[in-house]
């Protein structure tokens, strides 16, 4: 199971368009709303969580999603539960994946040092010890960062890659008419 977590101001498109690869390639994702089930994103659109940050349960995670955005980014890092997720995650070997500032929050943790990573200009000083790297989505191991809401879908594609291959993923861009 992947679960994206939602916190009040993430980017809206950094958060459905994952899931909507994800979707499509028919990998099991689950939104958790750390505030409750209504999060609001940083252009005031409300979305309904699946699951709230107390019904989490970590059996079963095969990936976590960190959307940015502000203050959504800064939301995330500030809940000890998505920091305890993030720890499991690492010690369990699980696919970690954050874009624009939500990288910040691995960076903070020292997660990346001698990691290939990326994050939106100017966060790209949080990632503490990260070879950073010119691409707008990079997998380097468990994890994938990405730049900002422009690459949410080749963000999404790439974790659908991860999770499940090269070619679901190529099917997946090429039927979304993505280049």
């Amino acid at each position: 199971m992947v679960y994206l977590f939602l916190a009040d101001g993430f980017e809206i498109i950094e958060a459905l368009a994952p899931i909507d690869m994800l979707r499509r390639g028919k990998v099991e994702i689950k939104t958790v709303g750390v505030a409750g089930k209504r999060i609001t994103s940083s252009c005031s659109v409300e979305v309904t969580a699946d699951i709230t940050i107390d019904e989490f349960d970590f059996s079963g995670i095969d990936a976590i999603i960190l959307p940015g955005g502000m203050p959504g980014t800064v939301n995330l890092e500030n809940c000890t539960k998505v920091q305890e997720v993030i720890d499991y995650s690492v010690n369990h070997n699980k696919l970690i994946c954050a874009i624009c500032a939500a990288p910040s929050i691995l960076g903070h943790k020292g997660l990346l040092k001698g990691k290939n990573a990326t994050a939106f200009p100017g966060y790209d000083k949080e990632l503490e010890g990260a070879i950073l790297a010119d691409e707008y989505v990079i997998r380097d191991g468990n994890f994938i960062t990405a730049r900002g809401a422009g690459v949410s879908v080749d963000f999404g594609l790439e974790i659908l890659k991860a999770l499940t291959n090269e070619d679901t993923s190529n099917k997946i861009r090429k039927t979304i008419q993505c280049k």
